[in-house]
């Protein structure tokens, strides 16, 4: 077993949160209106993608009935609706929709994962939920090495400076940082800064699509480039 494979395995079955496993399965269980015919995830969400992918995604959280509902990264709500047309645009992604873990929708170069793996209410996940949930985004990490980090808002941001230990730099829409290698991270990583593709961003205009494609037309280049 690949070892993503088995620490999927680990987060899918993860009941270390009490508060965000009492939400995300009566979320499952009460469901929404319009999905009330669909059997709802209600456990963590894993990472997925390209096992060999030199850039990763990280996001905050999955949303009640989106992520809480498929069980894949982005999948099924209106950031990913606005996420993958963007990644198929930039060719990590063969197809621009994404709507169930069955839709045969293919990552190339690119593995995405969250800084929480639980649905949170409100979507806000405590500190102690993410400082609970980060050993699992290190490992990920650790296991593919990934040349490239696009963090999807200032969330994903600082939890990334936390496992780097790097304290000042400053999160804004494409900024761009470099680590240095370390224990988790074996040559030099670039670092991207975006905002978040929710709704409260897209629909008033501060993340456009024009912006959202710089960032991934610039995360290919930098996976591209020699070290």
């Amino acid at each position: 077993m690949h070892p993503l494979d088995s620490l999927n395995q680990e987060i899918i079955q993860c009941h270390k949160c009490p508060r965000l496993v009492e939400w995300r399965e009566e979320v499952a269980r009460v469901k929404r209106k319009a999905y009330q015919d669909q059997e709802y995830w209600g456990k963590p969400v894993p990472g997925f993608g390209d096992a060999q992918g030199r850039v990763l995604v990280v996001g905050l959280a999955p949303g009640a009935h989106g992520s809480n509902r498929t069980g894949r990264q982005f999948t099924g709500d209106a950031s990913g609706n606005f996420l993958f047309p963007a990644l198929h645009r930039a060719g990590f992604a063969n197809q621009a929709e994404a709507e169930s873990r069955n839709d045969e929708l293919i990552l190339k170069d690119m593995y995405i994962t969250a800084s929480g793996r639980c649905a949170p209410p409100d979507n806000k996940p405590t500190l102690t939920e993410l400082n609970t949930c980060q050993p699992y985004l290190e490992r990920e990490i650790q296991i593919l090495q990934p040349k490239v980090i696009v963090c999807l808002g200032k969330i994903a941001f600082d939890r990334i400076l936390k496992i780097f230990a790097l304290r000042s730099l400053k999160f804004s829409h494409g900024a761009m940082y470099s680590i240095q290698p370390s224990s988790f991270i074996i040559h030099p990583l670039r670092l991207i800064c975006s905002y978040h593709p929710s709704q409260q961003n897209t629909l008033t205009g501060k993340l456009t699509v024009e912006m959202f494609d710089k960032i991934w037309e610039k995360a290919g280049e930098l996976a591209n480039k020699e070290d």
